[in-house]
């Protein structure tokens, strides 16, 4: 199965932005922006918002570079989290002011209250993606549990109280998930 890192050193170009090498950062961003850009736009929704996460998340991304430690996950995994965590900050900055601009109910009900099954929306804009291959041969528990977590920003107890299951039968099938997603694109 193609992998979406292949023969693409993650933790080097992290290392090497932490040593200060610019070039470093400007290949992450060349290698992951667009997929990067949807992350964020699926937690922010409105372009402008994701594309101002995805620069503030780049520029976090060179400053905090020294804090990768491959003891605590991938590369890919960690610039993910950068993007991710930056776009809920928006979300609930958003949500505390309703005065900043853009806003506005309509996006932050879409936000909350977005109909779309999650594995549809990531599918829209990468149909043959590795991923989206992966996803599809996770059963549906451990899917809507890895989709909620990282689509939509869900902590586990959230992600519990949407499913209406224990909360330890939730971290076991984002674990369980995650690792078959691991296997799947290696």
């Amino acid at each position: 199965m193609l992998t979406a890192d292949a023969g693409f050193d993650y933790e080097a170009q992290l290392f090497a932005c932490a040593a200060g090498d610019e070039s470093a950062l400007r290949r992450l961003y060349d290698r992951e922006a667009r997929w990067l850009l949807g992350v964020a736009l699926r937690i922010v929704v409105r372009r402008e918002l994701a594309d101002e996460v995805v620069h503030d998340a780049f520029l976090r991304i060179w400053q905090k570079s020294g804090t990768y430690s491959p003891a605590l996950g991938s590369a890919r995994g960690w610039i993910y989290s950068v993007v991710r965590h930056r776009a809920l900050d928006v979300v609930r900055q958003l949500r505390r002011d309703p005065a900043l601009p853009g806003a506005d109910d309509a996006v932050l009900d879409d936000v909350a209250d977005e109909a779309d099954d999650p594995l549809q929306s990531l599918s829209r804009g990468r149909d043959n993606s590795a991923l989206h291959l992966c996803l599809q041969q996770l059963d549906d528990d451990k899917r809507a549990c890895i989709l909620l977590a990282y689509l939509d920003g869900f902590s586990q107890t959230q992600i519990a109280s949407s499913l209406a299951r224990p909360l330890g039968t939730i971290k076991a099938w984002t674990r369980r998930g995650l690792l078959a997603l691991k296997d799947c694109l290696s």
